[in-house]
């Protein structure tokens, strides 16, 4: 699969849509397993933040190239995962397929008429010792989920969001999903972010840190009750050393992520209200 665009300009022409569109779709057919899933990923600000709410000027978050879903561990103790997987593929999902032309077990894909066609990336939270984040959790012979430390949160910390208008099949549809909340998308991109420093992934982080609700505030009070978490500990430590200071990784590649270079308005905007969020969990 290529790697993200660096840029905004490569998140233009609405794919966002189609993703959503997806989402919506995937809601209609999973239907009572619901529960068992969490969006997740670059999706989130799209949910989470309404556009006519945000301040002028501000422009809509980018969105995002596919659609990240997380999956409650439960459903394989309980192997609802094969009710899952066969309602997935019987409603149009294959495996999709690396640059090598090899299958991904944990990324399938769906393609309406007309459209370019929409990826599915699955998430499972460690449950072992040997567990790597990155690493594959083999659930079928042709269905996998990728190992994501922190995503037990995204069930800690979700919101039930109203999806509404046209399915990816160009179908009228109206469902709740289970959006992965502030607190947690803060632990899951600081993560992310650290891991494989992405521009997309600080660009995330910021937007939603920037103009979730009323201010930073209440994306803080969504995260402190986490940092009884390890995980959400070191997402915080992270973001503290990745994206205080001017010059830093972090506010380094959301100016390049939005401008294609440095930008020191940019750069500070980022640096003050990241050291907001850092100093409201410390109090």
């Amino acid at each position: 699969m290529p790697d993200k665009p660096a840029t905004a300009e490569g998140y233009r022409g609405g794919q966002v849509e189609l993703v959503k569109a997806t989402c919506l779709y995937v809601a209609t057919k999973l239907g009572d397993l619901m529960d068992d899933v969490v969006v997740v990923g670059g999706l989130v600000p799209t949910l989470l933040i309404d556009p006519a709410g945000l301040p002028e000027g501000t422009e809509a978050h980018v969105g995002t190239m596919d659609l990240d879903v997380g999956l409650k561990l439960a459903i394989l103790d309980e192997e609802r995962y094969r009710v899952l997987s066969a309602r997935l593929r019987d409603a149009g999902f294959t495996q999709d397929e690396n640059e090598q032309g090899r299958p991904t077990r944990q990324r399938w894909r769906i393609t309406a008429a007309g459209n370019v066609p929409v990826t599915m990336d699955f998430l499972i939270q460690p449950s072992l010792k040997t567990d790597r984040g990155g690493a594959l959790r083999n659930i079928e012979k042709d269905f996998a989920a990728m190992i994501a430390p922190g995503l037990a949160l995204a069930f800690r910390d979700r919101v039930s969001v109203t999806v509404e208008g046209k399915t990816i099949l160009d179908e009228s549809a109206r469902r709740d999903v289970w959006v992965c909340g502030p607190g947690a998308f803060v632990v899951l991109k600081g993560l992310a972010f650290h891991i494989r420093g992405e521009n997309k992934d600080a660009y995330d982080l910021y937007y939603l840190v920037r103009n979730y609700g009323k201010g930073v505030d209440d994306v803080a009070a969504r995260l402190l009750p986490l940092l009884d978490d390890a995980d959400a500990k070191t997402a915080l430590g992270y973001i503290r050393d990745e994206f205080l200071t001017h010059d830093a990784t972090g506010p380094m590649r959301v100016a390049a992520f939005i401008h294609g270079d440095s930008d020191d308005a940019i750069q500070a905007d980022v640096v003050a209200f990241m050291k907001a969020l850092v100093d409201a969990c410390a109090s």
